[in-house]
């Protein structure tokens, strides 16, 4: 099952997207301050920005101009949104979540899950190097030592 797959190789990602496309159940989909306009995410719009039964939840900037910015704004009124020449109608449930940033620093982010009303039982550190992921797992394990902070492999 793909609910704990961390999906590494290009491939893997075009596979995955095929399975989801074939199985037609609901997906999430995650973009985070990238503004849309490459990398795996590109695909991954293509391939459900027009199904009704996707979620795309923004988690983070994005700049005016880029596709990212264009479905958080045309994505309520069931417009469409243009990727590499071509145009996508935005059937997806559009989300946003704000206050996040991509380029917080390690105390800031320490203080954003410390402060948080009801603390996560699970933290998972996706982004940055082995040496940040680590330092900012001891800050994380030592702010909430309730949490599981993971590092997924």
């Amino acid at each position: 099952m793909l609910e704990d797959a961390l999906i590494e190789r290009h491939q893997a990602h075009v596979e995955t997207i095929a399975y989801l496309q074939k199985v037609r159940r609901p997906a999430i989909v995650l973009a985070a301050s990238g503004m849309c306009a490459g990398g795996r995410i590109v695909n991954d719009l293509k391939a459900f920005l027009g199904d009704p039964r996707t979620d795309l939840l923004f988690v983070g900037y994005q700049a005016a101009g880029t596709p990212g910015r264009a479905i958080q704004r045309d994505g309520p009124q069931q417009g469409s949104v243009e990727l590499d020449g071509a145009r996508y109608p935005i059937r997806a449930g559009v989300h946003v979540v704000s206050g996040y940033s991509a380029h917080a620093d390690q105390p800031t982010l320490v203080n954003c899950v410390r402060r948080m009303r009801v603390p996560p039982a699970e933290v998972r550190l996706v982004h940055g190097s082995p040496q940040a992921k680590a330092a900012l797992q001891g800050r994380l394990q030592e702010a909430c030592p309730q949490a599981r902070v993971l590092i997924p492999a």
